[in-house]
């Protein structure tokens, strides 16, 4: 991998330095053949990012640069069977701690959201910027745009759970998760005291599992068609 300070933009920069995010945790360097195989379906940032910094955990693992191949069962768990699937071809490209999947469609972006632990999808159709050939920027866009706050789980008293869980459970692996047992969606507590380091991807199958997934509104398309929004 490339030195960060040299292969930054301004974007990956306010990221990894403004917000916090760095130092970079378990890097896994990206094989050629990897990056051959996702070109074209996903955007070139993207492959530049994977290529310079590798799949790797950000924020002391509150957020992850994944591999679409070994997320690839925990999105077929949640929208295999869903409309979505039947428009687009999907690729988990990124995760929070808290199994919080980044959904990147070929021909829609970042459209998908998915907050596993509250059984929640929340689509954003970004395809006319991808037509327009602005896949690169949307990417840069969503790194610019991320923060601590917006990763965050919080507890029934609405205090942070992310620290405390990193004190009292130890730092993730990149398969790695914080789940809740019993599960949220199941009517579990969000409590320290319930919260258990898991296995991801299998966490996020039994997730998937446990009751109906909801589609939330798209608030941005609901703004554009009542004209509050371009």
């Amino acid at each position: 991998m490339s030195d960060l300070n040299e292969q930054m933009d301004e974007e990956f920069s306010c990221f990894y330095k403004d917000e916090g995010f760095g130092p970079a945790i378990h890097s896994q360097p990206v094989t050629p053949e990897k990056l051959a195989r996702f070109r074209g379906k996903l955007p070139d940032q993207l492959l530049t990012y994977w290529q310079t910094y590798g799949f790797s955990g950000y924020g002391k693992g509150l957020f992850w640069i994944v591999d679409p191949d070994e997320w690839e069962p925990a999105l077929e768990a949640w929208i295999g069977d869903m409309p979505f699937m039947e428009q687009d071809a999907y690729y988990v490209v990124a995760r929070s701690a808290f199994g919080q999947l980044f959904l990147w469609g070929t021909k829609s972006g970042l459209s998908l959201d998915v907050k596993s632990l509250w059984g929640m999808i929340f689509p954003r159709d970004n395809s006319e910027r991808v037509a327009r050939g602005k896949s690169d920027m949307l990417v840069r866009s969503f790194f610019l745009g991320l923060t601590a706050k917006s990763l965050e789980q919080k507890d029934y008293l609405d205090k942070p759970l992310f620290g405390r869980a990193l004190g009292a459970l130890g730092p993730l692996s990149p398969d790695e998760m914080y789940g809740f047992e019993p599960a949220l969606a199941a009517g579990g507590r969000a409590d320290l005291k319930s919260m258990r380091k898991v296995k991801a991807v299998e966490h996020l199958i039994m997730l998937a599992q446990l009751g109906e997934r909801q589609i939330m509104r798209d608030i941005v398309k609901d703004a554009k068609v009542a004209g509050l929004m371009k």
